[in-house]
């Protein structure tokens, strides 16, 4: 019987949404015949893993340490294979910049933007109103601000000293529209859902985890030259940034009234969620993969070297 270590909570700000990942997963591979251990990530990790030595590390971390590439050298030093993308991949995505250059240059659609210090752009505004001001290695929508075109000043609270998201941020258009999303497994796109917050705000992360936070619609209500677009969009700068195992990358799509009909690549998740509320788990079972399934995918598809 194979051991798996599950790898979730962490210290970041995820911390909530990888415990609840964890839990799921661990669950669902004990129901597929694995023999199964939780693993809360503490400073300690290294000792409590080779103490373990488990067969497989199914990683359920999110954002930094557990989704930057620091948690997949270690995996890689301690030679226990591991699921999701490598050490490149992961840092490589997770730097949200970075990123769009590469994606950009393999000919996914990305919306234009600066790095700026959150200093600068406290003092004025760095592009011109509507923009969205974000950290460039967080996830779940910490730190996200949105300056409205009706802002005279550029906001003040990322200049706090209690700011917890780090000082460079990244600043980009506001593209209006919808919020669209597309999983990919391996070397295949899957569905895509429109996601639509149910307040009809911004969605952040209440909406994303939050039961009821936000109208899942899949398959999203696209043209099917649209819809296959966005998959190979996806699968690109799935491909473009070296990832493995199952991504989601996360779209915005302008085609409301009077819309500049622009489609832009926001960026792609390397630990994307797969708790009760999550989009990939979601889109797999749209496809024909039970939960179980495919955590039991993911296990099978885990090697070091990724």
């Amino acid at each position: 019987m194979k051991h798996v270590a599950v790898l979730m909570g962490g210290s970041s700000a995820e911390r909530p949404v990888s415990l609840s990942t964890g839990r799921a997963c661990a669950a669902a591979l004990e129901g597929e015949g694995f023999r199964v251990t939780q693993v809360d990530v503490t400073p300690e990790v290294a000792r409590d893993l080779a103490a373990l030595a488990p067969d497989v590390a199914f990683n359920a971390l999110h954002g930094p340490m557990g989704e930057d590439g620091r948690i997949q050298g270690l995996l890689e030093y301690l030679a226990i294979p591991y699921t999701h993308s490598g050490v490149l991949a992961s840092a490589l995505a997770m730097q949200k910049d970075k990123a769009k250059i590469v994606m950009a240059a393999a000919g996914v659609p990305v919306a234009t933007g600066v790095v700026c210090t959150r200093f600068e752009a406290a003092r004025a505004h760095v592009l011109p109103p509507p923009y969205v001001l974000k950290p460039v290695a967080e996830g779940s929508s910490f730190g996200v601000v949105i300056v409205r075109e009706d802002r005279s000043h550029p906001p003040q609270e990322i200049a706090r000293e209690d700011w917890p998201y780090g000082d460079v941020l990244l600043a980009e258009e506001y593209v209006a529209g919808r919020e669209l999303t597309c999983a990919v497994m391996g070397d295949r796109a899957l569905g895509i859902i429109d996601i639509r917050p149910a307040s009809g705000a911004f969605y952040d992360y209440d909406a994303k985890y939050a039961a009821g936070g936000s109208i899942h619609v899949l398959p999203a209500d696209l043209k099917p030259k649209i819809y296959h677009q966005v998959q190979e969009s996806a699968l690109t700068a799935h491909q473009a940034l070296g990832c493995r195992g199952v991504t989601r990358t996360d779209f915005r799509y302008d085609d409301g009234p009077g819309g500049t009909g622009k489609l832009v690549a926001l960026e792609v998740n390397t630990q994307p969620g797969m708790t009760p509320t999550s989009l990939v788990p979601e889109i797999a079972a749209h496809a024909g993969y039970s939960f179980g399934e495919l955590v039991r995918w993911m296990v099978e598809d885990a090697s070091l070297n990724r």
